[in-house]
């Protein structure tokens, strides 16, 4: 989801795309960037590809609703379990611990 500020509401990233999707974070070993990327179960569309980039602000809003800003956007992911939304924030950490702790000469 993205929140829009207008309205006051989260909304779907993509419209009409609305359903459970698994999102994994994935990892560019050659570049060392990393990427969030959802699938919808129902037909496997693409319903978010962002690009975790260094300073991006995380935040766990709720144990199962999750958070992240950059300089445009503000996104929002709805977990179905606990699990889930620890095992996303554990990769979420992990991928902005490497991106922060990078020197600016790499």
């Amino acid at each position: 989801m993205v929140y829009d500020d207008s309205s006051k509401k989260w909304i779907p990233a993509k419209p009409g795309q609305q359903g459970f999707s698994r999102v994994n974070i994935y990892h560019n070993t050659s570049n060392n960037t990393f990427r969030v990327v959802g699938l919808k179960l129902q037909d496997q569309q693409v319903v978010i590809n962002y690009s975790i980039v260094k300073g991006l602000k995380y935040n766990q809003a709720t144990p199962t609703f999750h958070q992240w800003r950059d300089a445009r956007q503000v996104y929002g992911l709805n977990f179905a379990s606990k699990e889930e939304a620890t095992t996303f924030s554990n990769a979420m950490v992990y991928a902005l611990n490497v991106l922060n702790s990078q020197d600016g000469g790499m």
